[in-house]
């Protein structure tokens, strides 16, 4: 299992940003005329929020080129050795290949409203359909299920912290979404988190 895991990690987490953030973006720029990263590089909170979940991602990227091209090194990330069974390994990739069709699905649904972080700039749809109807944010939700996905395949304290520090960034961010969403939609929104819950 781990030898599969070594090839099937960093071809997932490729996979999973180059299809879910890096080709959508490109898409929605040319539909729009403008780049939907908008995470701002300021020092505010936002920015802040951003800056370390930016971070977080490259830190987990090199996390599974090491665990994929240097294994020896494994014990290094203090392996919890009583999640390490081959039931568990087979959940976490089911998580990671469902947290994957869940996100492109996601975002499929938010068409041209997609964006990395909060456009202030542009008043954008609000959308309440597809998976939007059953969450508020199934994109997060999806991330969220790829970092348990990545913690059970691998479970040890470094995962483990990605899991936390991603779980804890997404809420933050979320949070400042939806103030945002607020101040743009008004009742509209308000009426919509009434309905919907935040995560599922």
């Amino acid at each position: 299992m781990n030898e599969l895991l070594r090839i099937f990690l960093p071809t997932y987490f490729i996979v999973y940003f180059g299809i879910a953030f890096v080709a959508k973006s490109v898409l929605v720029a040319k539909r729009i005329g403008k780049n939907p990263l908008v995470l701002p590089k300021d020092d505010t909170a936002y920015g802040l929020i951003g800056f370390y979940f930016k971070l977080t991602m490259i830190l987990l990227f090199v996390y599974v080129l090491l665990f994929a091209l240097i294994p020896t090194h494994y014990n290094y990330f203090l392996p919890i050795q009583q999640l390490d069974t081959l039931i568990i390994k087979c959940i976490g990739l089911g998580l990671l290949v469902l947290a994957l069709i869940w996100t492109i699905i996601a975002q499929g649904h938010m068409k041209n409203s997609w964006r990395i972080g909060i456009d202030t700039e542009t008043k954008t749809e609000l959308i309440t359909t597809g998976l939007f109807q059953f969450s508020r944010n199934p994109i997060f939700f999806g991330m969220i299920v790829s970092l348990v996905g990545l913690f059970l395949t691998t479970p040890n304290a470094l995962t483990g912290l990605f899991l936390v520090l991603g779980y804890v960034l997404i809420q933050i961010q979320i949070r400042l979404e939806e103030e945002f969403l607020t101040n743009q939609h008004r009742q509209k929104y308000l009426d919509y988190k009434q309905k919907v819950r935040r995560m599922i």
